[in-house]
């Protein structure tokens, strides 16, 4: 697999290309590499089938150090949707991804790749909005509150101000951006509540079952797609000991402890342990209530020793990034724990593009509700 390097001219590109396809004749099995090889020094660059762009996003996901949950990379589905390049066409693609993908809670791993001059500013397809108040809190979730602002910017009139309103999604498409509303029966999400704790109930808490993330380029065969939101399932984790818990984000550990009764004087008295984990416990309950696909810390590092184990079989490593392996609480009671990985990325892969609103802003067109 070719190194994950900065493209610098168009034999990278020819290079990349030509291991590619190494790559996907030598796992499939399938003949045609040499008129494959022929076309590509023909043209000067791969025109994927639908095939090779599935097999590419599968080895994508594979290639990710940063995902603990690779196990199922070969179930990836993938819509190959590059003849796709309308505002129009791509916001009813992306509905159609929201709810196919969600299978009514048993969530499907899913792809759609968008032709070219398609990008998705938002981060995540859903996501809450973050609107900062005259005394510097945010309503919302502070991560999101620029986002929101770029929003707002665009045309977006704002929510009725709860901290979970839904971000509508901001479509590029030939150089102009439209803002679209997503339904509520596109948004999935899951009351929080406590099994034996009813208080937590009375929180409010809730978060949407479907992680779609629409912020990553996939590189494939020396091309790359803008467009490309993919989702797995969520570990409870990100939710319950990052999302609503991170002091820059819903930091909700002092209302779950007071809605606990515990003893928040002092930390020597473990209070925040003790909210993190019944926090993880409400999520996990709330979830397996609604028939909500949700992987939990143990089984996912477990599954992943299974995953280096399918990968040694094939003669293949496995790179990660140790600290995003490790599950952000109980890390040390996981198979994870003592192991280390390479952590050099290689192609395919997924790239981190520059938010929108730190680059020059495109033409825009009307808000669609």
């Amino acid at each position: 697999m070719p190194a994950f390097v900065p493209r610098h001219d168009q034999a990278q590109r020819e290079a990349e290309a030509l291991e590619f396809l190494h790559l996907y004749h030598a796992e499939t099995g399938q003949p045609g590499l040499r008129q494959r090889q022929a076309a590509l020094y023909r043209d000067g660059h791969l025109t994927l089938s639908t095939q090779e762009l599935t097999f590419g996003a599968r080895v994508a996901w594979r290639n990710s150090t940063r995902c603990v949950g690779r196990l199922p990379w070969q179930t990836l589905r993938v819509n190959d949707l590059r003849h796709v390049t309308d505002h129009d066409g791509v916001f009813t693609h992306l509905l159609a991804h929201l709810r196919g993908a969600l299978n009514g809670g048993r969530i499907l791993p899913t792809m759609s790749v968008f032709g070219p001059g398609v990008r998705i500013h938002n981060d995540q397809l859903i996501r809450y909005a973050g609107y900062r108040q005259p005394d510097g809190t945010v309503t919302g979730d502070p991560q999101n509150a620029a986002l929101t602002e770029y929003l707002r910017g665009l045309g977006w009139p704002g929510g009725p101000g709860t901290p979970f309103d839904v971000l509508p999604l901001a479509i590029e498409a030939a150089g102009q951006v439209q803002l679209f509303e997503l339904p509520p029966d596109a948004v999935h999400e899951v009351r929080i509540e406590h099994p034996t704790c009813p208080a937590i109930a009375g929180l409010g808490l809730r978060w949407h079952a479907l992680p779609v993330i629409s912020n990553m380029t996939l590189e494939v065969g020396g091309e790359s797609f803008q467009a490309a939101p993919f989702n797995g399932w969520y570990l409870q984790t990100e939710i319950a000991a990052r999302n609503l818990t991170d002091e820059r984000r819903y930091d909700l550990l002092p209302a779950v402890a007071a809605a606990l009764g515990l003893d928040t004087r002092t930390r020597r008295s473990l209070w925040v342990d003790r909210a993190l984990l019944e926090l993880n416990v409400a999520v996990l309950h709330s979830f397996d209530r609604d028939g909500v696909r949700i992987a939990d810390h143990h089984a996912v590092t477990r599954q992943f020793r299974h995953f280096e184990t399918l990968e040694a079989r094939a003669g293949r490593s496995v790179r990660g990034r140790w600290s995003w392996l490790l599950p952000p609480m109980a890390p040390a009671t996981t198979p994870l724990w003592d192991r280390a990985y390479d952590d050099t990325e290689v192609r395919p892969n997924f790239t981190a593009q520059q938010p929108a609103w730190q680059a020059a802003r495109p033409g825009v067109c009307p808000f669609h509700h």
